[in-house]
């Protein structure tokens, strides 16, 4: 498969691309700054890119057979809530006028549901300062679900999204989080790109979203 992986140097990113790299996808690692990336498998190409606007992004993605987006627009950005909807959306935008019918988003934990009708970013004890970006990954999600010409996935990931050990093992959910036999909601990068690769070669969760954890 030849998947396009946007963000490909950040935390996600990496384990993503290591992953599938290792089971012998063709990855176009698409960053903003491309130094980081280290990997030097035959299978890999490397571009440098900003996702803001639509037309970037069809010329980034164009030929491929999917689309993961890790983006990221920066904790530390003081617009992260407006950039990251605006990429986003450009992302979805441009990956549809590329003629990819694939897309797999990797979201936040914040819109899964501590209770009915209440969402983990809604509730007191939600840290402030991950706030903007859990926002903006929530609206995304509300705006994909309206989206029904591609086959889009969005991946929540556990509350403790943490580095670790690649087991191969989760278990899945669709709204709330999945917690271990500790009440613990967690996952390890190097699972999360497990379940991202599996959803791209054995697609169960089409225009829907869904968590993973322990």
């Amino acid at each position: 498969m030849k998947i396009a992986l946007i963000g490909a140097t950040g935390f996600v990113g990496t384990a993503v691309l290591n992953e599938a790299l290792n089971r012998g996808h063709e990855v176009t690692a698409i960053a903003r700054n491309t130094d980081k990336i280290t990997n030097t498998s035959e299978f890999l190409t490397v571009k440098a890119g900003d996702v803001q606007t639509k037309e970037e992004v069809k010329s980034l993605v164009a030929g491929h057979d999917a689309v993961v987006s890790s983006y990221n627009a920066g904790w530390t950005n003081p617009n992260l809530y407006e950039d990251f909807l605006k990429g986003s959306q450009a992302i979805l935008d441009g990956t549809k006028e590329a003629g990819v019918s694939r897309l797999i988003v990797v979201g936040g934990a914040g819109s899964l549901y501590a209770a009915p009708g209440v969402q983990l970013v809604d509730t007191p004890q939600f840290p402030a300062e991950w706030k903007a970006g859990a926002t903006s990954a929530r609206d995304f999600l509300n705006v994909i679900k309206k989206e029904s010409t591609i086959d889009w996935t969005f991946l929540s990931p556990a509350i403790e999204l943490v580095p670790g050990e690649r087991t191969g093992q989760y278990r899945t959910e669709l709204e709330s989080p999945v917690f271990d036999e500790k009440g613990k909601s967690r996952i390890s990068v190097e699972d999360l790109a497990v379940a991202i690769v599996d959803e791209l070669e054995k697609p169960q969760f089409v225009q829907k979203r869904f968590t993973i954890g322990y």
